[in-house]
């Protein structure tokens, strides 16, 4: 199978300091994408919960925080139980430039997932692009 990744850029009206913000600290996760149980750090566990009805605070998606750069570079394992615990890998990197912060995500891994690899990526790619209307959202 071809190697997917899915790539989102993002230009967003902030600073890098501001953005990194919102991928790595708890509650600014839970404005745009879900709720983290604690802040991202280097070489740690990750979770964000749910916050469906009945199901608050369940684990969501969780993996391994592999690098963080301040602000510049943040990977991270991430999976689910709808990936079956396969872990897949995020490589985010923003690039300030006059005016904002240019987020890119590199989601990849995909090749992992046994059943319908190509339709689990292409859901994700799909929920990226919600969770990125609200971080546009919040961030600018």
């Amino acid at each position: 199978m071809t190697d997917m990744k899915l790539v989102k850029t993002l230009f967003l009206k902030a600073p890098a300091e501001h953005v990194w913000k919102f991928l790595t600290e708890a509650d600014k996760l839970a404005l745009w994408f879900h709720q983290g149980r604690d802040d991202l750090r280097e070489g740690g566990d990750w979770i964000v919960e749910t916050n469906s009805l009945g199901k608050e605070g369940e684990k969501l998606c969780y993996g391994k925080v592999l690098e963080m750069n301040k602000p510049h570079k943040l990977v991270h394992t991430f999976t689910h139980q709808w990936l079956k615990d396969v872990e897949t890998t995020c490589t985010w990197t923003l690039e300030e430039v006059k005016g904002g912060t240019i987020l890119t995500l590199v989601h990849d891994g995909w090749e992992k997932v046994e059943e319908d690899a190509f339709g689990t990526a292409a859901s994700h790619d799909t929920g990226w692009d919600e969770h990125f209307i609200r971080l546009r959202r919040v961030v600018n």
